[in-house]
């Protein structure tokens, strides 16, 4: 069994035919999956998709370049996740690549949704690109070992990953790893613990080889694990355990299902 430790089911890509998706899932072996919060305008949408299904969770919190959005303090995002649905604060993190200019607000929100996730004892989905060095600045001055989390979508060096996993946290990956021209993070997918990593889709975007381009769905996170599978010499069976026992040892209030 697999589990897509980050994806958006409430995006308009999923909503015309939702039961198709989760039929490619069961097909495909994935068994359960994160559904992430980007805005708080469209968390109701993401907890509504994780109450309706029990092989769902949720999370809540404010993508690092959403402008002009509903913002919130801790105390907004404590009530938010005060839900046995929801099981982590995220996504959040740094994003200095689409946006310029002064982002001390973008840093701001960081140290917020951190806060949060420490109060809670529920750890984070770190976003970060273009923004390594700084995230893992605030990420110490602030004390996230005390929670935890993943960094998602992981597309850093192999030092990022290593600093990263000294705060206690996971290295998560997405179709990325099978793209041609991603020798760099084939590398560090080798390298890293197995015990360290999860596996994920950032659905609808980054679809695996040999999907590219297209849509990308919750199912085809099995093409993550059998490409990082190959790199490492072991099966995919192995990976699959291993992601989906490092999971579960994360997102703690998540229990699995049949």
């Amino acid at each position: 069994m697999l589990v897509d430790s980050h994806c958006h089911l409430n995006f308009s890509e999923f909503t015309t035919d939702m039961d198709a998706v989760l039929r490619a899932m069961r097909e495909n072996n994935v068994g359960h999956a994160l559904c992430i919060s980007v805005t708080l305008e469209k968390f109701p949408q993401v907890l509504a998709i994780a109450e309706a299904h029990k092989h769902i969770w949720a999370t809540v919190g404010i993508h690092p370049d959403s402008e002009g959005v509903e913002e919130a303090d801790v105390d907004r995002l404590l009530a938010l996740a005060d839900h046995p649905r929801v099981v982590g604060i995220g996504e959040t993190g740094l994003d200095y690549f689409r946006l310029t200019g002064d982002l001390e607000w973008q840093r701001n929100r960081f140290r917020t949704h951190i806060r949060a996730a420490i109060a809670c004892e529920k750890p984070l989905v770190i976003h970060t690109r273009s923004a390594a060095e700084d995230t893992l600045r605030v990420m110490r001055e602030e004390g996230a070992e005390r929670c935890g989390g993943v960094m998602h979508c992981f597309t850093e060096s192999q030092e990022v990953a290593e600093q990263a996993m000294e705060l206690g946290f996971y290295i998560s990956f997405s179709g990325i790893v099978t793209f041609k021209n991603a020798q760099a993070l084939k590398d560090v997918a080798k390298s890293i613990p197995l015990d360290r990593m999860l596996v994920e889709t950032d659905a609808p975007y980054l679809a695996p080889v040999p999907f590219r381009g297209k849509t990308n769905q919750p199912a085809y996170v099995k093409y993550v694990a059998e490409h990082i599978a190959e790199l490492r010499g072991i099966t995919p069976e192995e990976v699959a355990q291993a992601t989906t026992r490092n999971f579960f040892r994360l997102f703690k209030q998540a229990e699995p299902c049949n």
